[in-house]
């Protein structure tokens, strides 16, 4: 059963056409990869789905209702998170408090810098941050100030962040970027374990074909903001022209 469906999507920005009519369906509950060469669109296209930009044509779906036009604060209340390509957290906050914000700017649209001297009445937001904090691996280090954590740590806490709206769809860019091989490996342990915990489902924005190969259900692949190919990792492999846009035709 389709979770999330795009239909003619496309973001021009003056002249540059950056998402070219993407026609995608997500399954509930499969880690759909997206990749493509630099420049393909590829975070076009999930900044589009989280609202984070808004499409010069074509439309969103998520579980069955139209969030095309929809605020980011919005989509994530509908059940829609996204974890950054680059560790976006409160570096001055502890761990727990960095997850707490989160849990609270879901539950009420918009987060107030008031809220930590008020938590004491948000029972909800401290069981969502224990057990999404358990989740990451990172309960231990609840009261650790955040930017004293390793960078493979804070793309942990970032994911964890990410996972406090309890959403049913979380988008993933580049998880493992600037990684070292041991944080990758541990990161991809990571996803594949909540995919399978949580019930999420998981679109994955990652450079790294290995991982890709090792974690996806099915792989849709942009060049130059358009589909070429979508299909399961071993189609996806042979696919000419999937090989002609990453490597001018040498099998990946």
């Amino acid at each position: 059963m389709a979770i999330l469906e795009t239909h003619g999507l496309t973001k021009r920005f003056g002249g540059l056409t950056a998402v070219d009519d993407v026609d995608l369906t997500v399954d509930a509950g499969e880690t759909r990869a997206i990749i493509g060469p630099n420049g393909a669109g590829k975070s076009t296209f999930i900044n589009l789905v989280t609202g984070l930009l808004q499409p010069t044509e074509g439309s969103v779906t998520f579980d069955g209702t139209d969030i095309t036009g929809q605020e980011p604060h919005e989509i994530v209340q509908r059940g829609v998170s996204k974890s950054f390509q680059t560790a976006s957290i409160f570096p001055e906050m502890t761990v727990r408090e960095n997850v707490q914000m989160a849990a609270m700017a879901a539950e009420r649209g918009s987060f107030r810098f008031d809220f930590l001297k008020r938590r004491d009445s948000f029972t909800g937001v401290y069981d969502t941050t224990e057990e999404m904090l358990r989740a990451v691996e990172l309960w231990g280090d609840r009261d650790t100030n955040a930017a004293s954590l390793p960078y493979g740590d804070k793309r942990r806490l970032e994911i964890g962040i990410a996972l406090a709206s309890e959403p049913d769809l979380l988008f993933m860019d580049e998880p493992t970027a600037g990684m070292s091989p041991e944080e990758t490996d541990a990161t991809v342990d990571l996803v594949e374990r909540l995919q399978d915990e949580l019930g999420l489902t998981i679109v994955l924005v990652e450079h790294d074909m290995e991982i890709i190969f090792r974690i996806a259900d099915r792989i849709a692949v942009l060049n130059r903001g358009s589909v070429i190919a979508d299909a399961t990792p071993d189609e996806v492999q042979g696919d000419p022209d999937v090989q002609e846009a990453y490597l001018g035709g040498v099998e990946l």
